[in-house]
């Protein structure tokens, strides 16, 4: 029950953020007045709503989760630095609480990371299944060796050795 919600929640903040970024580009003149009212570069507009779209897309689908949740993180940490720092006005208060907030599930999607429904699980769960192939036909080739060196000794007339096999292989 609990990675449901570990999903619905990694769902429910990238909207936010693939929200916000298409209204940053779509609304670019206003994006780039704001940015420049908080004394940082207003060219900073299309990469920040690129940025934020981009990354709503990645936790939407579970790509890199970790590492868009971090940067995320310090990114949601940073707005509060730039554009809601007068904690004395009740709404730059609240809106730096909300960011605050968004920040802590942030961080929390990074604790989680490789979740259920994800692409980054489905990668592990692929790499896993690689590995476990790559240990049998190991595993194979170790016995297929063993059982051509028992023929040679036979041939040879050198007395042969008969291991008993573990319980798992017979």
């Amino acid at each position: 029950m609990s990675m449901i919600a570990v999903f619905f929640g990694r769902l429910f903040i990238a909207v936010i953020f693939v929200v916000s970024g298409v209204n940053k580009l779509i609304h670019v003149n206003d994006t780039t007045a704001m940015i420049s009212a908080a004394g940082l570069p207003g060219g900073l507009a299309i990469p920040t709503g690129l940025f934020e779209l981009i990354a709503g897309i990645c936790l939407a689908l579970g790509i890199a989760t970790r590492l868009w949740s971090i940067l995320l993180a310090g990114f949601v940490l940073l707005t509060i630095l730039f554009f809601h720092r007068e904690f004395t006005d009740p709404v730059q208060a609240m809106a730096a609480m909300k960011n605050l907030a968004i920040a802590g599930g942030l961080l929390c999607l990074f604790g989680y990371g490789h979740t259920r429904w994800s692409y980054d699980a489905l990668r592990a769960k692929r790499r896993a299944e690689v590995a476990e192939g790559a240990a049998e036909r190991h595993a194979a080739e170790a016995e297929l060796r063993a059982a051509r060196a028992e023929g040679r000794a036979e041939a040879a007339g050198a007395p042969v050795v008969v291991r008993k096999r573990p319980f798992w292989r017979r």
